[in-house]
């Protein structure tokens, strides 16, 4: 059992928690939950190394070669979740290209352009998931994919969802190429998003949460849609206009279009 925080293990472990320097030069990330770290391993990312405190611990003892008992208060320094469930990773970081994500007949795509919140790239990711989409291309990235609080966010889906990250000049060439339509949110546009067809080959793109999208994909994308707002409010949350541009598309494949 590891006691001791000064252990060179824990040490590191706390610098890829906070440093995405560290995450990149090592090439690790920190996965924390059991089901995170159970959709990771199916996934096939290598692992370095499990930690687990039984006075966490909601299941069993993770059965793996690597997995090694920590006492409470270096779990504790180590997890970075308020209420732990006593399972945590360091992985081994996944590539993600462009050439890796594998188009369907009709493929549903999101682009996230310079989204800023950790939560709302894995919510994303999470919705992504959710309606079996094709893929995510993160783009021009504020967002580093492996921070923690993504993998928390995405309750691990950051796994399961072909993801990409790229600049926004590669995925518009990538996208076009592929003949791809680029459907842009943006609270501006004319038209609705329910007016659109969403049944073809889609990609829906959706920018910052501050400024919304750049105006490189408004000026390149092959239209625009709004999503009606009744209150005071002028924009929903980017995480939840993605979720409601992507359910409504997997509404209309599934019903044959509107």
């Amino acid at each position: 059992m590891i006691t001791s925080l000064q252990n060179p293990q824990i040490k590191n472990v706390i610098k890829l928690r906070s440093k995405k320097q560290e995450r990149d030069r090592q090439g690790l990330m920190i996965i924390e939950g059991a089901r995170e770290v159970e959709r990771a391993l199916r996934a096939g990312v290598e692992m370095e190394q499990i930690y687990f405190c039984t006075d966490f611990l909601v299941g069993e003892q993770p059965p793996h070669p690597r997995a090694e008992q920590t006492s409470r208060e270096v779990f504790e320094k180590i997890s970075y979740r308020e209420h732990p469930d006593g399972i945590l990773a360091v992985g081994r970081a996944p590539t993600r290209r462009l050439s890796d994500i594998s188009l369907s007949q009709a493929p549903l795509l999101v682009v996230a352009e310079s989204i800023e919140k950790p939560g709302n790239l894995g919510a994303i990711l999470r919705s992504a998931d959710a309606v079996k989409a094709d893929g995510v291309l993160v783009c021009d990235q504020c967002t580093d994919v492996n921070n923690p609080n993504v993998i928390r966010a995405s309750t691990g889906t950051v796994f399961t969802v072909p993801l990409a990250e790229c600049g926004s000049e590669e995925a518009l060439q990538w996208l076009k190429k592929n003949s791809i339509q680029i459907v842009a949110a943006s609270p501006a546009a004319q038209v609705e998003y329910t007016d659109v067809d969403l049944s073809k080959p889609t990609a829906i793109v959706v920018g910052s949460e501050q400024n919304g999208l750049s105006k490189k994909w408004l000026e390149q994308c092959d239209l625009q849609v709004k999503i009606p707002m009744g209150g005071i409010a002028d924009s929903l949350n980017v995480a939840t206009a993605t979720t409601i541009l992507l359910f409504e598309a997997r509404r209309q494949r599934k019903s044959g279009h509107k």
